[in-house]
């Protein structure tokens, strides 16, 4: 079929039938996965690549920085191994910091998908693993200290498992089952979209995918480049600090429009530092690409023709382009400042679409010790989200996670798998950055410990020292906090709780958006009424509201 015979009406419903394969496999990936980090944060993506490695669905709960790097991941598989050594059944593994999201903990797997013995289409997935062995540490030297490399191979070949590989993962991890589990859960879902891609073939009678996917790749790279070209050209930048370790980091972003295409420049970026913050270029593309996406034509389907036009580039051996074997465990901590760099330089030209900064780096915190109940080790992650940022004609909603998107998990679930109890769970009063829009409120969440042996506890967290910006005139949201017993701890440490301790962390607050004083006196009313704003605050802020 070439893409002149291609009537819009079918072209849209085979499209929508695409978005629902993803959709329903990856739905197949998290019911059948056995980890809380996939089937109750959604830490994981699925997606479906043309022959060309093109990315042209991907299912609604995919992260965006595994929807960003899966793409460079297809790439290099297929450096390594050719397309025409893939064979129907087979699937292929990595996790190579520099290859795939940027952490050891991201297990990245590609399974090439054939209809009559044709090659058609990548299937990709990508899930996070909190346990990837070794002994990640947030003092981290190098990447050798941050677990098991899996190198590209084939841990399926004609659909029977690779055994070695098996073993390899069985031998350096602490909970194989779990790691193994959501694995062989992504296997499920690659063999329901081989059944569902080639069932959609032979009822709308195509050979292959190959003018249904550049007819879709080109509207949305036609989309965007009529958005880029009607902004004005020109360089615009954003410069700020961030935590850091021993001392504070830069992050220093030029964003240049001419005609139809950006140049996203993080040169003037602090250097990469012997602590695992760094971030990977395929990681910092895909954050970036990411952010430039939801700013300025979010809804175009997003696939590869959306970034045709954008390149982003950081000095190798930087902060958001770390050269191996710099340590990246978390990575995040300085790649999520991609956006509201990017924001911050575009809000000049763009000021009624930016949001202002939310309270990301994302936070979680890592508990490592022994189950009361049979003696097996457990290493368990929790997700915590600070306040997003205010939004043009909105105030920014409270705890919600961006740039990445993922989900709470319940507190029954995280306290039924390991001996913490959580006392508290609570919005944080005056934590939002004030302005004519306010930013997302924080929270406090606190564990105690209900083990009889020690529980190691490991925190990587950011906004400390520098809380999430306002932007075009809002004020700041608040700082985060770490707290065990009620006393400070540094933001990136290990830490042994003993029986009874209390571990609290309060996130940081989403900056607010224009000035307080443009506040409707209605909402102001609102906020002291729902106890997010006290009294005192208001004053200083607002003045004499009344009510």
């Amino acid at each position: 079929m070439s893409a002149a015979a291609l009537d819009p009406i079918r072209l849209g419903l085979i499209w929508q039938r695409l978005n629902g394969i993803v959709d329903q496999v990856s739905e197949t990936f998290i019911r059948a996965a056995f980890s809380t980090v996939v089937r109750e944060n959604y830490d994981m993506a699925f997606s479906l690549l043309d022959v060309q490695g093109r990315q042209f669905v991907q299912s609604k709960r995919s992260i965006p920085s595994f929807i960003g790097t899966l793409p460079r991941t297809l790439a290099a598989v297929l450096e390594k191994i050719p397309a025409e050594s893939l064979h129907p059944g087979d699937v292929i593994i990595t996790n190579d910091a520099w290859i795939g999201t940027g952490h050891l903990n991201d297990i990245s797997m590609i399974c090439p998908i054939f209809h009559d013995d044709r090659l058609v289409a990548f299937a990709g997935s990508t899930a996070h693993t909190v346990d990837i062995g070794g002994a990640p540490s947030p003092t981290a030297q190098d990447c050798y200290e941050e677990g098991l490399c899996i190198p590209i191979c084939k841990i399926v070949e004609r659909g029977v498992e690779n055994q070695l590989v098996i073993d390899f993962l069985t031998e350096n991890l602490r909970a194989p089952a779990e790691t193994l589990g959501d694995i062989r859960a992504q296997f499920a879902a690659f063999h329901d979209c081989r059944h569902k891609l080639g069932a959609v073939l032979r009822e709308e009678g195509l050979a292959d995918l190959e003018d249904i996917v550049a007819e879709i790749i080109a509207r949305s790279a036609k989309s965007m480049r009529a958005v880029i070209a009607g902004l004005p050209d020109g360089r615009y930048s954003d410069e700020f600090q961030v935590d850091g370790f021993e001392t504070p980091l830069t992050i220093r972003c030029t964003v240049t429009i001419a005609g139809e295409a950006i140049d996203v420049d993080f040169a003037g970026t602090s250097a990469q530092i012997a602590r695992p913050i760094n971030s990977v270029l395929n990681y910092t593309q895909a954050y970036s690409c990411f952010a430039l996406k939801c700013l300025l034509d979010p809804e175009a389907p997003n696939n590869s023709g959306s970034f045709e036009t954008i390149t982003v580039r950081a000095p190798e051996g930087s902060l958001l382009n770390a050269a191996r074997p710099a340590p990246v465990w978390g990575r995040h901590l300085s790649g999520h400042y991609a956006p509201p760099a990017i924001f911050g330089a575009l809000s000049a030209v763009l000021p009624e679409r930016v949001i202002a900064e939310s309270g990301s780096p994302l936070w979680n915190v890592y508990f490592k010790g022994v189950q009361e109940t049979d003696g097996s080790g457990f290493v368990k992650m929790f997700f915590m989200n600070g306040g997003h940022g205010a939004r043009p004609g909105g105030d920014g909603p409270g705890c919600l996670s961006f740039p990445s998107n993922v989900s709470n998990q319940p507190i029954e679930m995280f306290e039924n798998q390991a001996p913490l109890l959580v006392t508290e769970k609570c919005f944080v009063p005056d934590s939002a950055g004030e302005g004519r829009f306010r930013g997302g409120d924080a929270q406090r969440i606190s564990f105690r410990s209900l083990a009889s042996a020690p529980v190691t506890m490991t925190i990587r967290h950011e906004r400390i020292t520098y809380p999430p910006r306002g932007l075009l005139g809002g004020q700041n949201g608040a700082p985060g906090r770490d707290l065990v017993n009620g006393e400070p701890i540094p933001a990136k440490s290990r830490t042994l709780l003993e029986t009874g301790d209390v571990a609290t962390f309060q996130t940081p607050g989403g900056g607010g958006l224009s000035p307080p004083e443009g506040r409707a006196r209605e909402a102001v009313l609102r906020d002291l009424d729902r106890g997010l704003l006290t009294a005192e605050k208001a004053r200083r802020v607002y003045g004499d509201v009344g009510g």
